[in-house]
């Protein structure tokens, strides 16, 4: 009688932490490689003057993303989101003058569109690859302070962007990420298109 009793109860706790998994391994795996695919595509477009064709990579993954969603809507407004605020940051940045693009730029004091795609690209993470860092404030502005301007920099030695003032322009961008990262981490707990859907009982 015991048995019988204990096998559904187990059988439901199992379930309910499977649910609680979020996406799979291999998911975050695939996230986390067309991830770095787009992002480099999106960087040398840039640098060799062909920022449209790295845009489009990027397009394709996060549609790819969005489609792949459990509630495709969520993951759409949470990208949407994302890249309504990269286009504010990014435009702020290119205002204060400590970087200058070498492409993909059509209005000299608008953020290049190529950059703006990669904060699309950015919002395909926080509901996959990054969901660990939900509910860890701190450490996201630790990520966030340190990561942050880390990408800037790797895409500065690749050639997509150029500092005019170098030390101004990481320390922006550390203070920046420290309170961009747990904003969006928390952002994305609300518009989590990835969620697994409640166990019915």
């Amino acid at each position: 009688m015991t048995g019988d009793v204990a096998d559904p109860i187990s059988a439901g706790a199992r379930a309910a932490s499977a649910a609680a998994a979020g996406p799979s391994r291999a998911a975050q795996i695939v996230n986390f490689t067309v991830f770095q695919v787009a992002w480099f595509a999106a960087v040398l477009g840039a640098a060799h003057r062909w920022p449209a064709l790295g845009t489009a990579c990027v397009a394709a993954a996060v549609g790819a993303h969005v489609a792949l969603a459990p509630r495709p809507r969520e993951e759409l407004a949470f990208v949407g989101a994302v890249v309504a605020a990269g286009f504010l940051v990014e435009s702020l940045v290119v205002v204060q003058g400590h970087i200058v693009y070498p492409s993909g730029q059509p209005v000299a004091w608008l953020a290049p569109y190529w950059i703006v795609a990669l904060w699309a690209l950015l919002a395909t993470a926080p509901n996959v690859t990054l969901r660990w860092l939900k509910g860890r404030p701190l450490l996201a502005v630790l990520l966030g302070a340190i990561c942050g301007p880390a990408s800037f920099l790797a895409g500065v030695r690749l050639g997509g962007a150029r500092f005019v003032d170098a030390t101004a322009a990481l320390a922006t961008l550390a203070v920046t990420w420290a309170v961009l990262m747990p904003a969006l981490m928390a952002l994305s707990t609300r518009l989590d298109g990835y969620a697994p859907r409640p166990v019915r009982r």
